[in-house]
C-alpha cells in the first residue's frame, strides 16, 4: 500500500465492531477479519511512522505492564506501542507492591487500574495458572467498571500465557505476509513448527501452539514435529485441525525434523518443554515441593540431552525448498557455538537469517498497538483519518 488512505479504505470493508471494548486472549478467539484488521492497522501504523505522521490518540492514560516472567522484547514492544499510541506505561512490579502482604488479584487489578486503558499481562510458566490468572484479572477491573471504582474499563492484551503467544505469533505472520507479498500468496505455503534442542528444561508451550493455532487460518500446511513425549496441549492440535479443514490447508504431526524442514517454505526450530512435564511441574510447585521440582528439573535436561541432533542446521536448510526457507525464531536463540556448546540452530544459519529475524521482531510494536487501537477506538479508520488531516499541513511544509 502506498497511502494511508489506502488501509483506511481496506478497514472499511472489513467487520472487527465486536473488538471495541473487548480482550485480546487468544487468536482463535478472533475472527479472520479481525485479524486482518489488526494486520491493517499494524500497517498503517508503520507507514504513518515513517512518514512522520503523529500517531498520538491518546491525549493521557496509561498503559500497565505486568510481567510474571522475564522479558525483553515483548517489554519493549508494550512500552513502545503505547508510546506511539501517547500512553505513558507504569510496571507493576510484583516483589515491591502489596501482593506479598496478602493484596487479592482483585485488590491489585482494580488499585493498578486507575486511568488506564491497557493492561498488558505475560504468565506463561506454569500449566492451568496463566490464562487463568489473566480471566481473573479482568473480571476483576470489569467488575470494578461496573462498580464506578473505575471511569472506563482497560482492556487486555495477553503478552503470552500458558497457551497462547499471540502478540509474537501476529508479528511473526505479519512478518510472513510480507515476506511472500501477501495474504493471497500464502496457500499451500508449509511451514514446520519443530522443536529443537536447547541445553536448558521449561521453556512455555505458547510459541508453538499459537503457531500451529494461527498459521493453519490461511491455508498452510502446517506440520508440528517434536521427538516423542514433547507433546502441546491436545485441545490446540484440534484447534489446528479444524482450522486446516476449514482453511484447505493441512495440519500434521512428525517425530522426525527431517520430514518436517523437507521442502518447506518456513521453518521455525525452538525448543519447548513436553506438556506432560510442565503440568507435572505446576502440580509440584502448587504442592512446595521443591525437591520434586530439582528431580524432575534433572531429569529433563537428561532428556532434552538425548535429541541434540534436532537442531537446524546448514545440512537440513539445503533440504527446504530451493534450499532456501523463510528462518523464523521469537529469540532469543539457543545458537550452536555463541550463546552455548550446542543449540537450536547453526551459528551460520542464524548470522544468514539476522536481518529478517530482527525485521521479525520489529512487527511486535504494531501489533500490539493495532491490538489496543482496535480496542479502544470504534472507528479506527476514522481516527487515523484524523490524525493525517492534521498533520498534512506540517508534512506540506
Amino acid at each position: 500500500m502506498k497511502t494511508l488512505q489506502d488501509y483506511i479504505d481496506k478497514l472499511n470493508k472489513l467487520n472487527f465492531k465486536e473488538m471495541y471494548n473487548n480482550d485480546f486472549f487468544w487468536t482463535w478467539d478472533k475472527t479472520d477479519e479481525e485479524l486482518e484488521a489488526v494486520f491493517t492497522v499494524a500497517d498503517a501504523l508503520r507507514f504513518m511512522r515513517e512518514n512522520n505522521i503523529s500517531t498520538k490518540v491518546f491525549e493521557s492514560g496509561l498503559g500497565i505492564s505486568i510481567f510474571r516472567d522475564n522479558s525483553t522484547r515483548t517489554r519493549f514492544s508494550f512500552a513502545s506501542a503505547c508510546n506511539l499510541l501517547g500512553l505513558e506505561v507504569q510496571d507493576l512490579d510484583e516483589k515491591k507492591s502489596q501482593i506479598a502482604h496478602g493484596e487479592t488479584v482483585r485488590e491489585t487489578a482494580n488499585m493498578v487500574s486507575f486511568m488506564a486503558d491497557v493492561i498488558g499481562i505475560r504468565d506463561d510458566m506454569y500449566i492451568g495458572k496463566g490464562h487463568a490468572y489473566q480471566k481473573e484479572f479482568m473480571d476483576a477491573v470489569t467488575e470494578g467498571n461496573k462498580d464506578g471504582i473505575l471511569e472506563q474499563r482497560p482492556t487486555l492484551v495477553n503478552l503470552q500465557c500458558d497457551v497462547d503467544h499471540p502478540t509474537q505469533c501476529m508479528a511473526d505472520m505479519l512478518h510472513i505476509i510480507h515476506e511472500f507479498g501477501g495474504v493471497e500468496n500464502l496457500k499451500g505455503k508449509k511451514i514446520a513448527m519443530s522443536w529443537a534442542y536447547s541445553p536448558s528444561y521449561g521453556k512455555p508451550l505458547s510459541v508453538p501452539q499459537g503457531v500451529i493455532g494461527l498459521m493453519t487460518r490461511f491455508g498452510m500446511d502446517v506440520v508440528l514435529a517434536h521427538p516423542e513425549g514433547y507433546d502441546v496441549m491436545p485441545e490446540v492440535e484440534e484447534i489446528a485441525r479444524k482450522n486446516a479443514e476449514a482453511t484447505g490447508g493441512s495440519f500434521a504431526k512428525t517425530n522426525s525434523m527431517e520430514e518436517a524442514f523437507k521442502d518447506a517454505d518456513i521453518v521455525y526450530p525452538k525448543s519447548w518443554a513436553p506438556f506432560a512435564a510442565m503440568e507435572k511441574r505446576t502440580n509440584l510447585y502448587a504442592e512446595g515441593d521443591f525437591e520434586g521440582i530439582d528431580k524432575l528439573e534433572k531429569e529433563l535436561l537428561a532428556q532434552n540431552a538425548e535429541h541434540k541432533d534436532w537442531a537446524c542446521t546448514e545440512e537440513l536448510m539445503k533440504t527446504t525448498k530451493d534450499g532456501k526457507a523463510l528462518y523464523l525464531h521469537c529469540l532469543p536463540a539457543d545458537i550452536t557455538g555463541v550463546s552455548c556448546e550446542t543449540g537450536e540452530v547453526d551459528a551460520s544459519v542464524f548470522d544468514r537469517y539476522r536481518i529478517p529475524l530482527y525485521k521479525e521482531a520489529s512487527f511486535k510494536p504494531y501489533i500490539i498497538a493495532a491490538m489496543i487501537m482496535l480496542s479502544k477506538f470504534e472507528n479506527p479508520q476514522d481516527t487515523l483519518k484524523k490524525l493525517e488531516v492534521k498533520a498534512a499541513p506540517r508534512i506540506m511544509k
